[in-house]
Parts: C-alpha cells; structure tokens; sequence
C-alpha cells in the first residue's frame, strides 16, 4: 500500500495542486486521497507536535462500525416483514438479500446527492472535503421508510445538505443534524410516504415469492407499526421481546434495540460517543413514560416506550452527535434529559407524529446552544463567588 500511496502522491498528485492540469479539482482529489490514506503532512514543520489516532476520519469510520448491527439486522427484518405479509417463508439468506436490494439503490442516490453537492461547493471554494457525511450518507437510508421513493431521498437529502449543513459552514459549522433534517424534510413534504400502514413493509419484488405450502399469498396486509397502532387507540400487538430483537415493522436500522445497544457498545468503548447523553436520553424516556403509565391503562409499559419505534436509534446515534449536541458536561445531562422527555411527550399526545425521537433530538439540537450558555454562566459566577468569598 506505500508503493500505491508514493505512486500516488508522486505522479496524480501534480496533477491537481496548484499550477497543475487538474487544479480545480484538488479538493475532490484530496477527498479520495485521505480516505484511501492517512495524510502525511503534520500541524506545522517546526516545534513539538502532540498528536493521537483520534481525527475526524477515525471517528466517522467508529460510526459506521457500530451501525453495522442494526444496518445489517434491519436488511434481513425488511425480508422478513416482507415474507410475513405475503405468508411465504423464503429463508433467512433471501430475506436478506431482498433487505439488500430494496436499501442498496437509497444509500447509492444519499452518497451520490450529497456528496456531490459537498465536493462541488469544496470546489468552488477551494477547500478539502470533510469526512462528515459518510456517517450522514449512511443514516439517511436507515431511517426512513422502506418504501420511501429514491427520487424523493435525492430531493430530501439535497435540501439537508445544502440548507442545513452547506449555509451554516459546512461539516462542524451545522446547528441541526443532516440526517434528522432529512426525514423532517420528508415527513412535512410527503407525509403520505412517511406514514401509514404500508410504507414500512416492502412487497414489490420478485426475490421472494413462493408462498409456504399450504397457506395462500395475500392482496392486503397490515403492516402499522406498533407506535401508529398507539396513535390509534389500539392495543400493540407485538411483544415486548418482539419489540427487542426487532422483529416488526418499521425504518430500516430503527427496529431492533439488541443490534442498537451493541453499536452503543462500540461508540462507548472507542470514546466516540458520550455516555452521559446516552444515559440521559433513556432515563429522561423511562421516567417520562412511567409517569404516563401511571395514569393511563392503554399507554405502553416503560420498557416498550423504549424499544418501540426510533427511540434507542436516536438516544444513541442522533443525540450523540458531538457537533449539534452540547458540549459541556452538565449540559450534556439536561440535552439528553430534555430529549427523551420530549420524545414521550411528542408520540404520547401528538396522534399525528407519532414518532417522536427524531423531532425531540431536532428539539435538542435547537436548544443545545443555550444549554451550554447558561452552564457555562452559572460556572463562571460560582467561581466569582469564590474569589469575593
């Protein structure tokens, strides 16, 4: 791989600096160079430099290790809801695979839109491109419907990138997550394809269909996730450990909360992501909904609240995100308290929306600025405090 990277760096790179055939096109050079290899160059030619493994491209790749569980779980679940609805069985390899074929073309239109609209404004300004939206281009795709049409992803994910990344600075600059503003986009645009008994289960291929023997393929189906049967005044019909492996209908990677916790696992291990955000968000959600419980017969039980819908995906993936959540340690409690009481409070009086994690860490990420603020202030006029004492 040195070989390569000395090929490289010593016949393409000319090429497009400064005076070479190709300039304008550094930074797009520079964006497949860096993630191929790690940069040679240091912060400065002369002096001490303290340097660790920890950059931006390593954490980026962190994220999308721990995704991996729930990526992978959801593609086989879309089969399996899929074969659920048709009553047919065609084993867990080609569950899989129709899971694969149905989200491969999403993620494919999420990386070519965004990144293509992130090299050419790196372009245009000269500057490299940042890794950010690799883990963005991946979670876009995971959390929206299944059947959610490719064209409409394009159109969500350009708006995300341009009005809620680009105009802000850029990776690092944003106020709002890339992603969340995504599916925002898309449930107030196209509320019809967000939502509804059908939008979660794909049936549209050919990749399975021999129906079991003995049982007969069916025209309709219910496909509501347990969330819109709450919304509907109707009792849940899935299980709780249903609701925990995963098994049910619902966005691609949002369903099971054993593949979530695992991802969690990594990012807390590796440092990547914040345990007290994550803690936080789940104790906010689990006291918020005991209260609920206690004075309503119909509502899920604490643990339910917490497996169903995108809770666990955005307690652990969303609210972590270092850039638009807050920043100080205090504030990090009261962010992660405040989005997963809100999150409960949003799908538990709002039969409209009644998945309320994404739009509760949107919440968050607007008020995160001002978390910080005033921890900052009171820490500041208890140290004066002490100074007159």
């Amino acid at each position: 791989m040195s070989k390569l990277n000395d090929f490289i760096e010593e016949k393409i790179a000319p090429q497009f600096e400064k005076g070479g055939k190709y300039e304008k096109f550094w930074s797009i050079y520079d964006s497949f160079h860096t993630f191929l290899f790690v940069p040679r160059h240091t912060a400065g030619k002369r002096g001490v430099q303290v340097h660790d493994s920890v950059d931006s491209k390593r954490v980026i790749s962190m994220v999308i290790v721990a995704l991996m569980p729930a990526l992978l779980f959801g593609m086989w679940n879309v089969g399996y809801q899929h074969d659920l609805a048709l009553g047919i069985d065609d084993g867990w390899f080609m569950q899989f695979l129709y899971g694969l074929v149905a989200f491969l073309p999403k993620v494919i239109v999420s990386y070519v839109v965004g990144l293509g609209i992130e090299m050419a404004v790196a372009a245009y300004k000269h500057e490299e491109v940042a890794e950010g939206f690799l883990a963005s281009g991946l979670l876009i795709p995971m959390i929206v419907p299944v059947n959610t049409p490719i064209w409409m992803i394009a159109v969500a994910t350009a708006f995300s990138v341009i009005f809620a990344k680009e105009i802000f600075g850029g990776t690092g600059m944003n106020i709002f997550n890339p992603a969340l503003i995504t599916r925002a986009f898309l449930f107030f645009a196209y509320p019809k394809a967000m939502s509804g008994d059908e939008v979660f289960v794909r049936t549209g291929s050919a990749l399975c269909n021999t129906p079991i023997e003995g049982t007969q393929v069916v025209d309709g189906f219910s496909g509501a996730t347990p969330l819109a049967q709450v919304a509907s005044g109707l009792p849940i019909e899935c299980t709780t450990l249903d609701a925990f492996l995963g098994t049910i209908p619902g966005s691609i990677a949002e369903t099971s909360t054993l593949a979530i916790l695992i991802g969690a696992v990594v990012l807390l291990a590796t440092r990547v992501a914040s345990w007290r955000i994550m803690l936080s968000v789940f104790v906010g959600g689990a006291v918020t909904s005991a209260i609920i419980a206690a004075f309503s017969e119909t509502a899920p039980t604490v643990v339910q609240q917490l497996c169903l819908g995108g809770f666990a995906f955005a307690a652990v993936f969303m609210a972590t995100d270092p850039v638009t959540g807050c920043r100080t340690n205090t504030g990090k409690i009261i962010y992660g308290l405040f989005i997963g009481v809100m999150a409960i409070i949003i799908r538990m009086f709002n039969t409209g929306y009644p998945e309320g994690a994404m739009m509760a860490v949107l919440l968050g990420n607007a008020v995160a600025p001002l978390i910080d603020y005033y921890v900052v202030d009171a820490n500041i006029n208890k140290r004066a405090k002490r100074v007159k004492a």
